[in-house]
């Protein structure tokens, strides 16, 4: 399935299921066909986001280290920043514009 989520403070942003489904995991919102992120809810849930993304970076980095010092290296490629990207832009935006991001519309 393919989620597009609409608001008029940017282009819309188009992800595939188990990425969306990945990314409302983590901000702990129920993924329903249709649904709307209330311009209340985006600061903490950029908050969320953006936090899961920093704490991603640092475990591959610990990672990095690890297999560099003899570990086995990690074999998962899927960087949570740069799949997660242009959906935190946009929620960065609707929030500087006090718009809400809708999808299944």
């Amino acid at each position: 399935m393919i989620y597009q989520f609409r608001s008029k403070a940017g282009p819309d942003v188009i992800m595939l299921a188990d990425l969306t489904k990945r990314i409302f995991d983590i901000l702990a919102c129920p993924l329903e066909p249709r649904g709307i992120l209330t311009v209340e809810q985006l600061p903490k849930l950029i908050f969320v986001l953006e936090s899961a993304i920093l704490k991603d970076l640092e475990e591959r980095a610990q990672t990095k280290e690890s297999a560099q010092a003899g570990a086995e290296k990690s074999k998962s490629t899927d960087r949570l920043g740069q799949r997660a990207h242009p959906f935190l832009e946009l929620m960065r935006q609707a929030k500087a514009k006090d718009e809400p991001i809708m999808w299944g519309i």
